[in-house]
């Protein structure tokens, strides 16, 4: 058994930026085959760094308070997601989090991922500007050894990291 509180657990944030608090809560409880991460997310501030998809996890988010808006599908359609209210996506559903530039407070949620506690990295497609192919694609995402994010377009090979 382990046990932690929320203060308790260190802030461990995206490598783009995109928010300020994140607390990976099942690396402190040393959970194998869930993920839990705990967010405070300011206006503007985002989960992620884009729209993307767990080809290998499903994702349930859990809106303590504030709204969040999900991008959802390649699409885009926006759906907002309220205090008390959750959200679910499916493996390979691509789906981006965030909070809205001119909303009127803070978000706080929880983000549930499963089977599996950590990324797998080759199953995760991110959707970006290729700069190559000059428009939107298709990237493997991949983590660095010094942190960062590297996206390679699946259509031409590009990488690059921001």
């Amino acid at each position: 058994m382990r046990r932690v509180t929320i203060d308790d657990v260190d802030v461990v944030t995206n490598p783009l930026g995109v928010h300020d608090v994140r607390k990976p809560v099942s690396r402190a409880l040393g959970t194998e085959h869930v993920a839990m991460n705990y967010f405070e997310l300011a206006p503007g501030d985002a989960f992620a760094g884009g729209l993307h998809a767990h080809g290998d996890q499903e994702e349930v988010f859990y809106v303590l308070s504030g709204v969040a808006t999900f991008e959802v599908g390649r699409e885009r359609e926006r759906v907002d997601v309220g205090a008390g209210e959750l959200i679910r996506f499916a493996p390979g559903e691509f789906q981006s989090g965030f909070v809205r530039e001119d909303a009127t407070e803070p978000v706080v949620a929880w983000a549930f991922g499963a089977p599996g506690a950590r990324h797998d990295w080759d199953a995760i497609e991110t959707i970006a500007d290729c700069r190559t192919c000059d428009e939107e694609r298709a990237h493997r995402t991949a983590l660095t050894d010094d942190g960062r994010f590297r996206f390679t377009c699946v259509s031409c090979g590009t990488s690059f990291s921001p």
